[in-house]
């Protein structure tokens, strides 16, 4: 009979042990492994990533402005000039001798006007004296009429007197005329003056083009001629030669291309973080000074203004960072990145990016009621408002449960909550893969070991 009972004990404990790993098996079939994380609070920093060069704030690039060799090149590149500082020289044989030529016409204009106004002013006083003369013989010849008329005087004395009075108002007449003479003399020679002296300034501005001053106190960054060489002016579609560049180092800047979707944050004074390539494990602080309106197609870098046709591809738009305290070894054309900070939020309620996930709310009610029919496409004539809701799961007794959230300010890895949690909240942040197709009021067990590679897509 001992044996008996032995058997009906055995048989007992397997049927017991294999209840048991059944309901473990069964309860386990449909919970889904899962990481989380917790609601907490933090700073929040929303940061727009760009990549540049550094380029001065003022720079000019200085052509030339007409054609002839460079005889003197005072100048090297990397040299700091003063304003009005001479910085090159061009052959000036044939101008400068322009110049004396039109300054000795000029003078020769301003002789013939002296002499012009002389003669006019001699004129003048021959007519006060032809007119004198007139008059007095007028007198004469007015008594001689009178005596003649009574007889008292000989004809020969009168005709004298007629014959004086004549002549003296044809001097008058003369002597008028020559005051219109003279008077247009005198007003072509200033003319002649002004011609002189608009041709000596064609000369000499001629002339200074030959000469080649710093416009502002700066460094010549690029000198791309050398003496003795001939350089030419710009001509309709063709540019000219360009002498230099100077460039005010005293206010640098960083010029980077923000993408499309980011600039609409970007906003002049926010703040900015500026590395440079060649000065690695240094950061400068600057502030947007400039953001550009036109569009910058990525692949030509040519402006949509100046484009002929439209044109789908990846823009960017200029944003200019100035560096608050910059460093005296930069050079024009260093590679940079500047993290701009469009948005901070302190001590803001926050979760990670990635715990974020969308279901439609039909979703939610056919789990919640169990009822296909939910789910199930509006029937003809019916009005669809199936909305999607963006929110998290957050774990409560043992299964993913989902709120909606309202969000903020998104930083780089967590972005601000404003509605739908509490600080502490246990909310589900991974995979990725189990997010993605997670069930509302599905079965979780947590488990926040490092996820093998495979996992995390």
């Amino acid at each position: 009979m001992n044996w008996k009972k032995i058997a009906i004990i055995v048989g007992a404990a397997v049927a017991l042990v294999a209840i048991i790993a059944a309901t473990v098996y069964f309860s386990r079939r449909n919970v889904v492994t899962v990481q989380t994380g917790r609601v907490v609070r933090q700073n929040i920093r929303s940061v727009v990533s760009a990549s540049g060069e550094i380029k001065p704030k003022t720079y000019t690039n200085i052509g030339a402005n007409g054609f002839g060799k460079i005889t003197k090149l005072l100048v090297k590149e990397g040299d700091h000039v003063k304003a009005g500082q001479l910085l090159a020289q061009l052959d000036p044989v044939q101008s400068s001798a322009d110049v004396a030529a039109q300054r000795a016409a000029l003078q020769a204009a301003t002789t013939d006007a002296v002499a012009a106004e002389a003669g006019y002013k001699t004129a003048i006083a021959d007519l006060a004296g032809a007119r004198a003369d007139a008059e007095r013989t007028k007198l004469d010849f007015d008594r001689a009429q009178g005596l003649f008329d009574a007889q008292l005087i000989a004809k020969a004395d009168y005709d004298a007197k007629k014959a004086a009075w004549e002549g003296a108002a044809a001097t008058l007449e003369q002597a008028k005329a020559r005051i219109a003479q003279t008077k247009a003399q005198l007003a072509s020679a200033q003319q002649r003056i002004g011609q002189a002296r608009a041709a000596l300034t064609h000369a000499d501005d001629v002339f200074s083009k030959t000469q080649y001053v710093a416009p502002y106190d700066g460094v010549v960054t690029n000198l791309p001629v050398r003496e003795g060489e001939t350089v030419v002016m710009g001509i309709q579609n063709a540019p000219g030669s360009t002498l230099m560049t100077i460039a005010d180092m005293s206010v640098i800047t960083a010029e980077v291309k923000v993408d499309e979707t980011d600039i609409i944050d970007v906003k002049i004074g926010q703040p900015a973080e500026v590395t440079i390539d060649a000065l690695p494990n240094q950061v400068f602080k600057g502030r947007v000074t400039e953001i550009g309106d036109n569009a910058i197609v990525r692949s030509t870098g040519v402006s949509t203004s100046q484009s002929t046709g439209s044109s789908q591809e990846a823009k960017d738009f200029k944003v200019v960072v100035q560096l608050d305290s910059p460093p005296a070894n930069l050079r024009p054309g260093l590679s940079t990145t500047a993290k701009i900070t469009t948005g901070s939020v302190d001590n803001a309620l926050s979760i990670p990016i990635q715990a974020l996930t969308v279901r439609k709310k039909s979703e939610l009610e056919a789990h919640e009621k169990n009822a296909v029919e939910a789910a199930s496409p509006a029937g003809p004539g019916e009005k669809t408002d199936d909305p999607a809701l963006t929110g998290v799961f957050v774990v409560r007794s043992g299964r993913a449960e989902f709120v909606p959230v309202k969000t903020g300010l998104e930083g780089t890895t967590d972005i601000e909550v404003l509605e739908g949690l509490k600080e502490g909240d246990q909310i589900i942040t991974g995979s990725y893969k189990v997010l993605r197709s997670l069930k509302n009021h599905a079965g979780v067990r947590v488990d926040n070991t490092a996820p093998k590679p495979s996992e995390e897509q």
